[in-house]
């Protein structure tokens, strides 16, 4: 049986994984190299993530992948500090100390949001899922903290969309990360980074006889006489972990395929080389205030500088529609002139553009979850799955990538079933 897999991020390498053995699989990559949001990019010595990525400490799929891969002694737990920047003025934001001394909130404020964090380690959110987070927010916390501490952190991760985000995805993002001591929270990387996750991956299932093709995207796919045509190539089913409103665009049998429109966004992401530190060792900053960008990650005030040789920082920004005129231009303007920076400060500035980067989780979202079947033997896995829902992460994606799997070979062990049920006896006389 010839199945082929539509992108080879982690969901796609995944899905390829669990069907070893069982099938003959092609999956079809529309980039130079494997790992979807997770590819990285050569700058001068080192390789890094065109998008950051980090895992938190319940991703057991996750570290049960990196043991069989003999990865899983170079994941560092390291600590993950948070700043805002507000009025000319960057704060740390990090341990209970620094919240303390924030001058953006009251003491009773203060008070108040450490309260509602703690709550947040267990919420319904099938009951959230239809209820705005910023209405949420403004009820539990009040206007003051929503504006000072939540706001820009919606801002930073949804942009214009912000204010349609469901508070069942806010109280899964505070949940995951509100488990941290007294020094901050530790997040996970790999050591040298994750594109030695991905290369590894691909390394594995190439030697089991699994077939994957950089630089081939996928421009047509079609239904005939009961097999798949993806770019004319035919197969026996398909799992495609691509957004599935994209499948109608290259769709060339609508009849055979459901393709329902998830919320989107694009991500704009400038990948910088510089001189010196712009964020007094805090990793990630969130912007309190308008700026061409809604959050400035250090990934060297996270990952040991000496990796690189050279500070290394993301400036991210997220948009709906087409991408922002002159948006490289904005955002290195306005980050030197903030974080007192010269240009000569900046070894390079890559700006990476993904036009789908996510899904939005909006109120409503958890019923507009794509089904995991599409048309026959045509499954659908990714960001938009259920395994991502209310929250994406690295775990979320392997996770929708098994399950389709799964799901395609318990389809196929029916089918078998059926059609032995189905063989007529052999008539037998007597002589």
């Amino acid at each position: 049986m010839k199945i082929g897999t539509l992108g080879a991020g982690l969901c796609g390498l995944a899905a390829a994984h669990t069907l070893n053995g069982a099938a003959e699989c092609t999956i079809f990559e529309k980039y130079d190299t494997a790992g979807g949001c997770m590819a990285s990019k050569t700058y001068g010595s080192y390789r890094l993530e065109t998008l950051y990525h980090h895992c938190f400490s319940g991703d057991s799929v996750l570290f049960a992948l990196l043991e069989e891969l003999g990865l899983k002694d170079d994941l560092l737990w390291l600590k993950g500090s948070t700043g805002y920047y507000a009025k000319g003025k960057l704060e740390p934001v990090t341990t209970p100390s620094e919240i303390l001394k924030w001058s953006a909130l009251t003491l009773p404020q203060k008070a108040r949001l450490a309260l509602f964090v703690l709550s947040a380690r267990s919420f319904d959110a099938d009951a959230l899922d239809s209820i705005t987070a910023s209405s949420y927010l403004k009820e539990k916390v009040g206007d003051g903290v929503y504006k000072a501490f939540f706001a820009p952190l919606l801002r930073s991760k949804f942009g214009p969309k912000a204010d349609s985000v469901s508070a069942a995805w806010l109280m899964s993002r505070v949940a995951i990360r509100s488990d941290r001591g007294t020094e901050g929270e530790r997040l996970g990387y790999l050591k040298g980074g994750w594109h030695r996750l991905t290369d590894a991956f691909c390394a594995l299932l190439t030697q089991k006889g699994c077939t994957i093709k950089t630089g081939c995207p996928v421009t047509s796919i079609a239904y005939e006489d009961g097999k798949w045509l993806i770019n004319g190539e035919a197969f026996d089913a398909v799992i495609s972990t691509i957004p599935p409103q994209e499948l109608g665009k290259i769709c060339k049998t609508p009849h055979a395929l459901q393709c329902p429109k998830v919320p989107y966004q694009g991500a704009a992401c400038l990948t910088m080389g510089l001189k010196k530190d712009p964020a007094k060792g805090i990793y990630w900053t969130n912007m309190g205030e308008e700026s061409p960008y809604g959050a400035v990650v250090v990934h060297t005030n996270f990952a040991p500088f000496e990796w690189y040789g050279e500070h290394v920082a993301y400036l991210t920004s997220y948009f709906t529609g087409s991408v922002p005129e002159n948006l490289k231009e904005r955002m290195i303007t306005d980050f030197t002139r903030r974080f007192g920076l010269e240009r000569s400060d900046i070894t390079h500035a890559d700006l990476y553009i993904e036009q789908l980067a996510g899904p939005v989780f909006e109120t409503g979202y958890k019923k507009r979850i794509p089904p995991l079947t599409l048309g026959p033997r045509f499954y659908s896995a990714g960001m938009f799955s259920e395994e991502n829902y209310p929250e994406r992460s690295m775990e979320g994606s392997l996770k929708a990538g098994i399950r389709a799997a799964e799901q395609l070979l318990s389809d196929i062990r029916e089918e078998t079933k059926g059609e032995t049920k189905a063989e007529p006896k052999e008539e037998t006389t007597e002589a």
